[in-house]
């Protein structure tokens, strides 16, 4: 199957293939240049190193890990976020994981619904856009998840957009009530319908998993009647620092606890990591990682950068500090956008978002 798209000014090919079963997709150029190509030198290779971390006693041995492809575009406005999951799987996720001693479980990517002119609207008040066949969307991701976490599988979901982080949740929520949410983003995400400036819903996923938009005004979202609310308690961001008016009144209102770039600067982050794990201790975790966490100099193709974010190995950290606390079950990589910048822009995006997952399930330099 092949199929083209304009991406950035340059015609590329999307080529896909196989792995593993699931069909992938590597990039090349007009010009011949091929991506995670390592004989052209189009990718950096890391060693990973399996530094055998404590283990959650929830989870099945031998290990084993459920990719998840959910690949969301309709929460924000730009095309690409749909090609994220299979280019981090090109990238060589599954080599990286086996050789974390993972067995992979690959269920290929979620047929997402398509918008339609028949598409039910919002019956309450303020905007969102495509909520009915996001809902839908994300009550797939909901089942696909809950059922891979009741099997005692490490789930590890890749978005698309961060909207879908209501399917994950929701499903992590109904399988383990109890479990803490580690929300790594620039963005809060806590926006609802009623106070959205924009409608985009990939920044409303939280607010709909604690209960702050009513599920019977949003078409698409009743599933979420039946899914245990999220209590702020057991919510901890990490790497704030674009964040609405509104929602800084939620975040106050509501005392989530939330380190904003502020406290990054200010605590280090092993401090902030280290009170974000005592905040959430003897919870299982699910870490739900934005890669617009990154600061755009290490993650710039994705579509809402900010500058000013976590650092190289800061990002590494809070992933590795998640992995370290033995109580890591799942994690969510969303906003890889492979349609957004150079081709060194996209490469050094989807690296970056693959080497987070591999330092959440595992990989240490030594």
């Amino acid at each position: 199957m092949i199929n083209t798209r304009m991406l950035g000014g340059v015609r590329r090919v999307l080529v896909a293939t196989r792995l593993a079963g699931v069909t992938v997709r590597a990039m090349s150029s007009d010009s011949g240049g091929e991506w995670f190509n390592h004989k052209a030198g189009w990718r950096v290779k890391r060693q990973v190193h399996d530094a055998n971390v404590h283990f959650p006693n929830f989870l099945v041995q031998p290990k084993v890990a459920a990719v998840i492809g959910a690949p969301m575009t309709l929460g924000q406005p730009k095309e690409g976020t749909d090609d994220g999951p299979d280019m981090i799987r090109a990238a060589d996720l599954h080599q990286e994981l086996h050789s974390l001693g993972w067995k992979v479980n690959d269920y290929g990517n979620i047929d997402m619904p398509e918008p339609s002119p028949s598409d039910a609207k919002l019956k309450g008040p303020g905007k969102a856009r495509h909520p009915e066949p996001i809902g839908k969307g994300c009550e797939l991701v909901c089942n696909k998840v809950q059922q891979a976490t009741q099997e005692g599988q490490f789930v590890l979901t890749l978005g698309g957009d961060h909207s879908i982080g209501a399917g994950t949740v929701g499903g992590i929520m109904k399988a383990r009530p109890e479990t803490g949410i580690i929300w790594v983003d620039a963005h809060a995400d806590i926006n609802t319908p009623s106070i959205s400036e924009s409608g985009n819903m990939h920044g409303m996923p939280l607010s709909l998993v604690m209960g702050l938009e009513k599920p019977h005004e949003l078409p698409g979202w009743s599933w979420l009647s039946s899914v245990p609310k999220l209590s702020p308690r057991q919510l901890v961001y990490i790497g704030l620092r674009d964040v609405d008016d509104a929602e800084v009144a939620i975040l106050r209102e509501l005392g989530i606890l939330a380190f904003t770039m502020y406290h990054v600067d200010k605590y280090g982050i092993g401090g902030v990591m280290e009170r974000t794990l005592e905040h959430l201790q003897h919870r299982p975790l699910h870490l739900s990682y934005d890669i617009d966490a990154v600061d755009p100099l290490h993650a710039p193709a994705t579509g809402t950068t900010v500058r000013g974010g976590l650092t190289f190995r800061e990002a590494h950290y809070v992933a590795e500090a998640c992995g370290e606390s033995g109580q890591l079950g799942s994690v969510d990589m969303v906003e890889v956008n492979p349609s957004l910048g150079s081709d060194a822009d996209t490469k050094e995006t989807v690296e970056m978002g693959l080497a987070i997952v591999s330092s959440a399930m595992g990989s240490r330099i030594v």
